[in-house]
């Protein structure tokens, strides 16, 4: 069996990521991971006293973020493909690559918004980054509209 990590952050690109995923793992009888890494400052706000903690925003957003997922990962399960997933907090890259060696990975699938240049920049590339930093192949997937 194929073992298949696909990170996904619930953009809009998330559906057609979703769909080459399972179209991939269909051929090469894989079991798709999601995985879905959250910030870890996702109860935090800046209001007039400076940076605040609340934790109800966080745990809030978490259970919607962990509904998303579960969802997802019964839309998957309906095509006929094994699928788990795991929401974790932290820095996205390395949470990934940590999950893919954990799941004895041979694919991470992710998406290509078509962006390049200077907001590259200013916001970075995270599926760049891996695809020059993974030592598990990175199948990518152009989620981007053609012009």
């Amino acid at each position: 069996m194929t073992h298949i990590v696909l990170p996904v952050d619930f953009s809009d690109s998330t559906e057609k990521l979703i769909q080459g995923a399972i179209d991939f793992a269909k051929v090469t009888n894989g079991k798709i991971h999601l995985i879905h890494v959250a910030p870890s400052d996702v109860g935090f706000v800046l209001g007039d006293a400076g940076f605040q903690y609340f934790p109800e925003v966080e745990e809030n957003e978490i259970k919607a973020e962990l509904l998303q997922l579960n969802n997802l990962q019964q839309r998957i399960i309906s095509q006929g493909i094994d699928c788990e997933h795991q929401l974790k907090q932290g820095a996205a890259k390395e949470i990934i690559l940590e999950y893919a060696e954990e799941k004895k990975a041979s694919y991470i699938v992710m998406g290509s918004h078509g962006r390049s240049g200077i907001y590259d920049v200013f916001v970075g590339s995270l599926t760049k980054d891996l695809t020059k930093t993974s030592p598990i192949p990175v199948l990518v997937i152009p989620c981007h509209e053609k012009q």
